[in-house]
């Protein structure tokens, strides 16, 4: 009698299970899982797309087309900055069921013998050494993607608007720049004119998002004594994202002090 085992990885995403991703089957049916979607579940990549990704042993065929671009994309996003978005929820189990075969008829007592030696013969077999490792290394690079993650940084330029016509603007730009914090740099500037002889410092700033809150920096330094004796007003003209892909852009947003 001859004993199979076969491992079968259930993955279940939204009410759906794939079986067996290592399989041409399984990645067929998440072939055509992704056809309609972006994602395993939801609309942004989240741990449930990395619990998947990590469970296929190798890079898709490009013959499956859905499943070859989402491991691409996936593959892209944690080599860059990982994936955190907590997702809906995928389990993944592995089970070894027994398929038993009927014995084949004995001619005679040497083969009856062979079959005998058979009977314990493994055809699927444990994982080898190198899947074993394959396997590791993918996890440990899933699970470094999340300790790279660097926070990210923004360029914002600044409107600082005087009292008056009447103002120093050289000492305004002194008060502005004298703001010093971790995560702050200051950047290029220019005067700008705005009307009846007044003129606007204009500013450049990079920030790192997790440490500088642009209108805490404006409400808590800017505004306030010593440097609310020359400044009046401050504008945010433009607020842009610094990403090594994607840039985005939000303007005109204003705060004044009263």
């Amino acid at each position: 009698m001859y004993r199979l085992q076969r491992l079968v990885i259930l993955v279940k995403a939204m009410a759906v299970t794939f079986h067996n991703l290592n399989a041409a089957s399984g990645v067929q049916k998440l072939n055509d899982y992704l056809l309609t979607r972006s994602y395993i579940t939801g609309y942004q990549a989240s741990k449930d797309d990395i619990a998947v990704y990590s469970a296929l042993a190798t890079s898709p065929s490009a013959d499956y087309v859905n499943v070859s671009r989402w491991y691409n994309h996936i593959d892209a996003l944690l080599k860059l900055c990982g994936i955190s978005e907590e997702g809906k929820g995928v389990k993944i189990e592995s089970s070894a069921p027994v398929v038993e075969e009927a014995p084949s008829p004995a001619i005679d007592d040497k083969k009856g013998s062979a079959a005998d030696d058979d009977d314990d013969m493994d055809l699927f077999g444990e994982e080898t050494e190198e899947e074993k490792k394959a396997a590791e290394e993918r996890a440990a690079a899933v699970k470094a993607s999340g300790k790279k993650k660097e926070s990210g940084k923004s360029s914002v330029l600044l409107d600082v608007k005087p009292w008056d016509d009447e103002t120093d603007m050289q000492k305004l730009e002194e008060a502005v720049r004298s703001v010093q914090m971790e995560g702050l740099l200051w950047g290029a500037s220019k005067l700008a004119p705005v009307g009846y002889g007044i003129k606007k410092l204009q500013i450049m700033m990079t920030i790192v998002d997790d440490l500088v809150s642009v209108d805490n920096l404006i409400e808590d330094y800017l505004l306030v004594e010593p440097a609310n004796e020359y400044i009046q007003s401050c504008d945010i003209v433009a607020f842009n994202k610094i990403c090594k892909y994607i840039i985005i852009i939000v303007h005109h947003a204003t705060i004044f002090r009263c």
